[in-house]
Parts: C-alpha cells; sequence; structure tokens
C-alpha cells in the first residue's frame, strides 16, 4: 500500500500500457508505483509520462512491499511466465487478453492463483461496456425469451507497420494474429452473453497484409449449447474501419450494439426503461476501429476499480481466468478448424 492506496506495478510498456497507467491514475484507490520493461528507452518514457519509478527488475518489483497488485502486459504468450511467480509472491494480479495462448497455462495460473489466495482479473474491459451490461441482464431476465443467434461484425483496419511496431505482433505463436489479438474481445463478449459452445467451423485469410505471415480475417460459424447458432467475423484488412457489431436476437427481442452504443433495442413486451436504454452510448467515443490506439481507457478504469472492489471484499473480480478460459478455448478452437479444414468441436481435448 501507498498512502492508503494500493500499490500497482505494470511489466511491460507498449502499446495497451497507456491505457492501463492512465486507469490507475484515475482511480482514486490505486497508486502506480513502478514499471518494467527490456526497453529501457520506452520504459523511461512511459515513468516519465504516468508519474512512476522505473523498477531495477521484474524481481525487485516482486519484493517490493508498496506493490499490491501487478498488471501483465507482456507480448500474449508470455503472460503466465510473470503471472505465476507475481502471485506466488502474494499479488495480486491483472493480466491482458488473451489470458494465455494454452489452456495448460491458464490452469496453471488458476492454480498459482488459488494456492496463493489472491486475485486476478483478466483485462477484457469491454465486458464493462453498458451496452453490453443492459444486454446481459435482458438475458439473464428472459426478455429475449430462446436465444436464436448471437454474431459479431468487427471490420476494422490496420495499416501494415502496425505489424511491425513489435516483433510479437507478426508471429501467430507469441499470440499474434486478428482472432485472437482483436477478434478477441468480441468472441469473448459472445460467450459471455450465449453461453457455451458447442462446435466452430472457421476460415482464415490474409487479404491485405502480405509482409505477414498471419491472419487478418477471420469468418467462422458458431453453434452455441443452447441451440443458438452465431457468426464471427473479424478483420483487420477493412479500410479505413466501421465499429465493432454485436447483434443478439431471440424469440422475444432484437439488441444490436455498434461501437460502444446501442443501436436496435426492441422487444415484444416494451418495458420502463427501454428508451433510456436506447439512448446508452455514444458515436463520438472511438472504439479502435481505424487504429490501435483510437480507444478510451475508461473501460480499463472499471475494470481496475472492479478488482480492487474484489480484494476489499473478498470476493471474485467480474472477469476471472475461468471465465476468460472458456473465451481462449473457442479461440483455440477456430484456429485448429481453419488449420485442418473440419468442424470442431468443444470441449477441446
Amino acid at each position: 500500500m501507498v498512502d492508503g492506496k494500493f500499490g500497482f506495478g505494470i511489466v511491460g510498456c507498449g502499446l495497451v500500457s497507456a491505457f492501463h497507467g492512465k486507469a490507475i491514475n484515475a482511480t482514486e484507490e490505486a497508486e502506480l508505483v513502478s514499471a518494467v520493461d527490456l526497453d529501457q528507452q520506452r520504459l523511461g518514457s512511459f515513468c516519465s509520462e504516468y508519474g512512476c519509478e522505473a523498477a531495477e527488475s521484474f524481481e525487485a518489483m516482486l519484493a517490493d512491499d508498496r506493490i499490491d497488485i501487478i498488471n501483465v502486459l507482456t507480448p500474449n504468450a508470455y503472460h503466465a511466465q510473470f503471472a505465476v511467480p507475481a502471485m506466488e509472491a502474494s499479488k495480486h494480479v491483472i493480466i491482458e487478453k488473451p489470458p494465455e495462448m494454452t489452456l495448460q497455462k491458464v490452469d496453471e495460473m488458476i492454480a498459482a492463483r488459488d494456492q496463493n489466495n489472491v486475485k486476478c482479473a483478466i483485462s477484457l474491459q469491454v465486458r464493462f461496456r453498458k451496452p453490453i451490461e443492459a444486454i446481459k441482464a435482458a438475458i439473464e431476465s428472459g426478455r429475449f425469451g430462446r436465444l436464436l443467434h448471437g454474431d459479431t461484425y468487427m471490420k476494422w483496419f490496420r495499416a501494415t507497420d502496425y505489424y511491425f511496431q513489435d516483433d510479437w505482433r507478426s508471429r501467430r505463436e507469441e499470440g499474434a494474429g486478428v482472432t485472437i489479438q482483436h477478434a478477441f474481445h468480441y468472441i469473448d463478449l459472445l460467450y459471455h452473453l450465449m453461453g457455451d459452445v458447442e462446435s466452430v467451423r472457421a476460415y482464415m485469410y490474409n487479404l491485405a497484409h502480405p509482409q505477414v505471415e498471419l491472419e487478418d480475417t477471420l469468418l467462422a460459424f458458431v453453434e452455441y449449447k443452447n441451440g443458438a447458432k452465431g457468426v464471427v467475423q473479424g478483420s483487420t484488412a477493412l479500410w479505413p474501419g466501421t465499429d465493432v457489431r454485436i447483434e443478439i436476437n431471440g424469440e422475444n427481442g432484437t439488441a444490436i450494439m455498434q461501437g460502444e452504443r446501442i443501436v436496435v433495442w426492441d422487444f415484444k413486451d416494451e418495458q420502463p426503461g427501454d428508451e433510456e436504454i436506447r439512448s446508452v452510448g455514444s458515436e463520438a467515443v472511438k472504439t479502435a476501429a481505424g487504429g490501435a490506439a483510437d480507444f478510451a481507457y475508461f473501460e480499463h478504469q472499471y475494470m481496475t476499480q472492479d478488482l480492487l472492489d474484489a480484494i476489499k471484499s473478498d470476493g471474485s473480480p467480474r472477469v476471472t481466468l475461468e471465465t476468460a478460459r472458456g473465451s481462449l478455448e473457442v479461440a483455440l478452437a477456430m484456429y485448429q478448424s481453419a488449420d485442418n479444414d473440419e468442424v470442431v468441436c468443444l470441449p477441446l481435448r
């Protein structure tokens, strides 16, 4: 703790670190203590901008009693490498999405969390988006009736230089590619809203970035265990990029989120409050359609505060390793389906 505030440390000062730094600094009960990164110039710039120390090493951060929570913002395939030692040092952890690149490593992190009695939240902050909260509540209250369709359409654009900002961004084995790096947020939202997946049939293409050996476009068909169907479309090839859409259809209603706003909210049983929900969100808020840094930090702040609330109440954060593991399993099934040209059933063996 630092003067009665929860102390934070950041591991990895790449692109997404700015949003975590802003979120921590905007959270009243939080204090950003230090950061660490292999790139000393990048580390110095981050510490100067967000008012924290440069830790001598990750091990020094683990030994720092001022730090209660460590944000693991490394490339996707290295999350467990830092999260597990952090939890073994009795630090709570926030891990960037996806939680890892294999289910086995997620299971190792779950074991470390439980053995050390700490909290772990996954940075799937889009679950805190107000339209998603409204849709989730409507599903849980039964307003949709039987769910029929759950779809996401992410038609984004990234220039080729995005893939060369960091070495890992052009390497699938390290967690790059549109499926796991970009569309994962929206695969997760469908899992969060629609529930378990029965099977997937996926196709992956490189439409506009021949300089990298990655998929920049995903097309997948989803069958949910509740009988509903779905489509996942994700791309970073489609200039200039348009806001993502999440569409949920049931026998008694339809809700559509575009960007961070509700654009359709129609149910057979109109209820008080529906008109207010229809005005949720703003077209002016950017949601990363055209650039990797074109979005606001306030959803990261909601996630940060949620973890602090979980620590204080000894409860669970809203986005746990277990729920993120479910979304990861769906994404991995999509890769398996595209690689082997087959329908893949879940759970994965």
